[in-house]
């Protein structure tokens, strides 16, 4: 019982260590730790997982620069949700040694004496030295609970939370990418199940944005800034509203989510009633969401059957593309908007009428708010 008693508190310590220090802290600067408090994550990480600072936030960094793309370190798109699964850590070995990555993404780590003397050039010694403690204390077991340690990481995180988190779950905000939330298979994860919700808000502290999701990192945040030991930069703030959660998020990620749940679903569902048909399944729902656009040949030939079906549906998907499109320039919120808007408010499609007409009210605000 004591040896599974440590392994799990150890096990739950490298996890909070790798999300509250090194994603949350390091990679998006979303919260600040008392500097005692950073060194013993600083040690904990070396100690537990031989993982760097500066290439763990790189290599993070990156993906949230190119996600679902070529360039992306660890896509289940790109690399198959199996090899993710079964060689994630070889991914993470082989981004690790891409000098121009530490260079452009890994800037604004740790880089004092120890840094720069033990954790970077002698990351293998940390798992050396808990080999030897644990054999010490357990005999040969230790030797399983040290085992288990070291795929702990690799698993968890470069398997579960980077490719099943980017292929299987459900979605709060229809975010460029493919990236879903696992609860409640992954509620002991320290709140990185929550992968949609992370990609919709970078930068926020708390990942947990419904009532039933359960954020374990935030939750020692919280005890720790009552402790004066944390200080929160930002965070998602939800609030009530018809479409579910709500809060700062880029103007992207916002339209493209009200669009779906306020206009498309809704489409889709009367169309569905109005033919005797059975309501759209999980799969035609991730389409419309996003076009179609992760499905394969086959998938993607037989949604496009489905919606030269039905007329409405394609048109209002047709938008849907138009707008996405439209969102990926790097222009003025107005100037992009403005011909959509009038294109969208002449529909005959009701639905479409009053989301353009949301779309217009909130521009006019954006112009009305005074430069800061």
């Amino acid at each position: 019982m004591a040896k599974l008693v440590w392994l799990l508190v150890m096990t739950q310590l490298t996890i909070l260590t790798v999300t509250l220090y090194l994603h949350r802290s390091q990679s998006h600067r979303s919260v600040d730790f008392h500097p005692a408090l950073v060194h013993a994550f600083r040690f904990w990480a070396w100690l537990t997982t031989a993982m760097v600072t500066k290439e763990w936030v790189a290599i993070h960094r990156k993906h949230h620069a190119h996600c679902e793309t070529e360039l992306d370190p660890h896509s289940p798109t790109v690399h198959g949700i199996g090899k993710l699964l079964t060689e994630g850590a070889e991914l993470y070995m082989e981004a690790r040694h891409d000098a121009d990555l530490l260079s452009k993404f890994g800037q604004g780590t740790p880089d004092d004496w120890i840094e720069r003397h033990l954790y970077t050039p002698h990351c293998n010694w940390g798992p050396t030295v808990l080999a030897i403690v644990e054999v010490a204390l357990f005999g040969v077991a230790g030797m399983a609970i040290w085992a288990i340690q070291m795929i702990w990481i690799p698993f968890w995180a470069a398997g579960v939370v980077n490719g099943v988190g980017h292929w299987w779950g459900y979605r709060n905000f229809e975010t460029a990418d493919r990236s879903t939330n696992l609860v409640p298979i992954g509620l002991w994860i320290g709140g990185e199940e929550l992968h949609n919700n992370h990609h919709a808000f970078p930068s926020s502290a708390r990942f947990a944005l419904r009532r039933y999701e359960l954020d374990a990192g935030w939750l020692v945040i919280r005890l720790l800034s009552k402790l004066g030991l944390a200080n929160v930069k930002r965070i998602a703030r939800p609030r009530a509203t018809d479409s579910g959660c709500a809060a700062t998020m880029s103007p992207r990620v916002s339209m493209a989510t009200h669009f779906f749940r306020d206009v498309m679903l809704p489409a889709a569902r009367e169309e569905a009633l109005r033919r005797g048909l059975a309501q759209p399944s999980a799969w035609l729902r991730r389409a419309l969401a996003d076009g179609g656009r992760w499905l394969r040949p086959r998938e993607l030939e037989r949604f496009n059957a489905w919606l030269e079906d039905r007329p409405m549906i394609r048109v209002l998907s047709d938008y849907r593309a138009r707008l996405d499109a439209l969102l990926a320039e790097r222009r003025s919120r107005r100037e992009i908007l403005d011909d959509w808007i009038r294109s969208a408010r002449a529909s005959d499609i009701d639905a479409l009428r009053r989301f353009a007409a949301s779309l217009e009210v909130d521009a006019q605000s954006d112009l009305k708010t005074p430069a800061t």
